[in-house]
């Protein structure tokens, strides 16, 4: 594949597109400033790399033609969409849950940490419990097939960069021990937002038509 397949001006709007919906604020990045700021950054990137791999697999079932299918069956899209704003909402409630424990109960109670494997699961659930997930990455290969001809390869591998770099730069950033001293500080806080954040995301999916 040609550099000419990435580095065309309409890739460079189709990757422009990504990294805006990519780096905007939304669940996947306040989890994982969260988790890069109270268990550091190996298990922010853990987190991160699994939000990069639920998403490149719907990129990769968009490709195959599988994901077109998928859609015109609303009882999948359905099930999709109960389970994914189930699952945020009950990432809310331990967000909520925690913004309400002091720092010196939470230090009391605080059990094992995560496992990298737990963390990247989680990050993955979070992607592929999305069902407009699904849909932007049919309309993205749909796109690039009619506009792009034989490079709407490129786009998938491109994507996939752009993530990596956007959520592990999160990740790096909010390890920072600048950025853990401030999350001590402003922990109830940033957790209550969290809490809301997932809350919000979840109704929103829940009541999200089908069609």
């Amino acid at each position: 594949m040609s550099a000419n397949a990435f580095l065309s001006a309409d890739m460079l709007l189709a990757y422009t597109a990504y990294f805006i919906g990519t780096a905007s604020p939304g669940p996947s990045n306040l989890a994982i400033m969260s988790i890069a700021a109270n268990q550091g950054r190996k298990a922010a990137l853990a987190f991160a790399f699994g939000v990069v791999s639920g998403s490149m697999f719907w990129a990769t079932v968009a490709k195959l033609g599988i994901s077109a299918a998928l859609v015109a069956y609303s009882q999948f899209i359905v099930a999709v969409k109960v389970f994914g704003g189930l699952y945020l909402l009950w990432l809310a409630f331990k967000s909520g849950r925690s913004a309400l424990v002091p720092a010196a109960a939470m230090m009391r109670k605080a059990g094992r940490p995560d496992t990298l494997r737990g963390l990247y699961i989680r990050g993955a659930l979070l992607h592929l419990t999305n069902p407009k997930a699904i849909l932007v990455w049919v309309s993205i290969v749909a796109l690039s097939s009619s506009r792009f001809g034989s490079a709407h390869g490129a786009v998938i591998p491109g994507c996939a960069v752009i993530g990596s770099l956007v959520f592990s730069g999160y990740a790096f950033l909010f390890s920072m021990d600048s950025a853990r001293r401030l999350y001590i500080r402003t922990r109830r806080v940033l957790e209550g937002c969290l809490a809301v954040a997932f809350g919000a995301a979840g109704i929103k999916l829940l009541a999200w038509p089908s069609r």
